[in-house]
């Protein structure tokens, strides 16, 4: 298995099957890229979700503050005129939606993989750093004319935790 091609594979296919079905509506797939350096200061919606396991990493959610807030109007059915915790809800639950669906893919060949609750960041002129090395896949995509970013690292866990069972209840936790 190429790991590359299923990730960026599933972001695609992924993104597309949670916007048409709890958005209804279509997106346009751009470019596609891997990059190691630190992201340059931003302005608008972040949310991120981690991934555990045998592997492990981060999936990201990145858009503008007027697409977050119809992400919202379409999810909820009402209107989000600006950026609340209604529209920072639902930017967190498509997340979770879109990297979950992204994680499970994935486990077939990766094995048993986790997520945590999804973090969403909002505001103007600030970076993002993951603090592991991994390379990040990007998926850009378009909705209408505006922007939506799609991505994820995802590497081989670097310590395993050892659960011991046995005749001793006590169970230990290699960190």
């Amino acid at each position: 298995m190429n790991l590359h091609n299923a990730i960026v594979e599933s972001l695609i296919r992924s993104t597309a099957e949670v916007f048409s079905t709890m958005l209804g509506s279509k997106l346009s797939s751009g470019e596609t890229m891997i990059d190691t350096t630190t992201s340059e200061p931003t302005d608008g919606v972040v949310s991120f979700i981690g991934i555990a396991g045998s592997w492990a990493g981060t999936g990201s959610l990145t858009c503008s503050p007027a697409m977050a807030c119809r992400i919202c109007a379409a999810m909820l059915m009402t209107e989000a005129p600006s950026v609340n915790e209604d529209v920072l809800d639902a930017v967190a639950e498509l997340t979770n939606m879109i990297i979950g669906s992204v994680k499970t893919d994935l486990e077939s060949e990766l094995g048993p993989l986790g997520l945590s609750i999804p973090t969403v960041v909002f505001g103007r002129n600030f970076k993002t750093r993951s603090a592991g090395t991994a390379e990040w896949i990007y998926v850009r995509f378009l909705w209408d004319e505006d922007s939506l970013l799609i991505k994820m690292c995802l590497a081989p866990s670097e310590k395993t935790h050892a659960i011991h069972h046995g005749a001793n209840p006590m169970c230990a936790l290699e960190i």
